[in-house]
């Protein structure tokens, strides 16, 4: 081609809207080119707002416009996700203890460290991640992992808007790209679908097939996954839908913090905050509370007992007995959940830590 045409934006707009409508493809500019003496990448450079996907443009559909819709409808976040706070509230009630610290640090240090925290149900493992972000002021996307979690769920997929498909970033995506920490709750209930996150874990980014483009992780950016078990599975079936994780995907957590409940005495002062926001004076029954819990997980370790009294379910207590003011109806309504003779044996125990205690049926019922 000796000499190329100049053509302006307007004119390469109006060619192609007249030739082929508002809608076209890279075949239908190639055509275009040919007949109007232009080379492909100087019709392509005017026409960067309309392009709606690889291969395809559109005239009444600007990048912009495109942009917008991907954004309003990105996962988790309802509004658009660079105006949406994602930094945790900070919680009046949070006591550290356990690993908290070391989780911190490992935040704070912007160092990309994924790390797995496992330890029995109750005991704080999600709520201190959650609040070691609130205190450094760092976004946090929370992802619960179910059996059915899969790379659609995780990294993102196309999703019909008004007609056409339109990306969809997935909750990694976006937390690769805020550098925000990425909160795996419950890993262990994960099918081997979790692969997908293999590169995710190495620090490496991921490569989005689907729309041809490499995410990688801004600074700041970190995994951390909490579970019940370490990923082998539950023997005593206690965790019942746990599965055996991947040795391959295990490996990749460089650190793994087992999570203990609290010493009575920080567990006494957990209660006490919680107490303080809901009103409720009796100091008293707080630690008759912590005394009764910590008298059941010594018993349960030593296989006395098949159950056992987590924090939450003492914060669930004393939340009941600020609705119903009565110290027999808080504890037996959040000990129903167990079978006839642990909860009666839970009861009766009670009783003896607390002298005060009354427990009355009819008043009770």
């Amino acid at each position: 081609m000796p000499f190329e045409i100049k053509m302006t934006e307007d004119q390469v707009v109006d060619g192609l809207r007249s030739a082929y409508g508002i809608e076209f493809t890279a075949a239908d500019i190639k055509g275009f080119c040919s007949m109007n003496d232009i080379t492909y990448q100087t019709v392509t450079k005017k026409l960067k707002k309309y392009k709606v996907a690889k291969g395809r443009w559109n005239l009444e559909v600007t990048t912009k416009a495109v942009e917008n819709i991907e954004k309003s409808f990105s996962a988790p976040a309802v509004v658009p996700s660079e105006i949406q706070n994602l930094v945790p509230e900070k919680d009046d009630t949070f006591v550290p203890f356990g690993s908290f610290k070391d989780v911190k640090k490992i935040i704070q240090s912007n160092v990309f460290y994924p790390a797995f925290i496992t330890g029995l149900s109750g005991n704080g493992k999600t709520f201190s991640v959650e609040q070691a972000c609130a205190q450094l002021g760092r976004e946090l996307i929370r992802v619960n992992i179910t059996i059915e979690t899969d790379e659609d769920d995780l990294i993102g997929g196309f999703r019909l808007v008004d007609g056409a498909t339109v990306w969809h970033n997935g909750p990694v995506v976006e937390a690769l790209e805020r550098g925000a920490v990425l909160l795996l709750d419950e890993i262990d209930l994960a099918s081997n679908k979790i692969l997908c996150l293999q590169s995710i874990l190495e620090g490496k980014g991921v490569f989005l097939k689907k729309i041809g483009r490499v995410v990688r992780p801004a600074v700041g950016f970190n995994v951390i996954a909490t579970a019940n078990t370490k990923g082998k599975g539950s023997d005593d079936g206690r965790f019942i839908g746990t599965n055996v994780l991947n040795e391959a995907f295990l490996e990749r957590f460089p650190v793994t913090f087992e999570q203990d409940y609290p010493s009575p005495t920080t567990e006494n002062r957990i209660l006490g905050a919680v107490a303080a926001q809901l009103g409720v004076t009796d100091t008293d029954f707080c630690k008759r509370l912590v005394d009764w819990g910590d008298i059941i997980r010594k018993t349960f370790y030593d296989g006395g007992v098949d159950e056992i009294i987590s924090t939450r379910r003492l914060v669930h207590i004393l939340r009941a007995y600020s609705i119903f003011n009565n110290k027999a109806k808080a504890i037996q309504v959040c000990v129903n959940r167990f079978d006839d003779d642990t909860k009666q044996s839970f009861l009766e125990l009670y009783d003896k830590v607390d002298a005060d205690f009354q427990l009355d049926d009819k008043e009770v019922n």
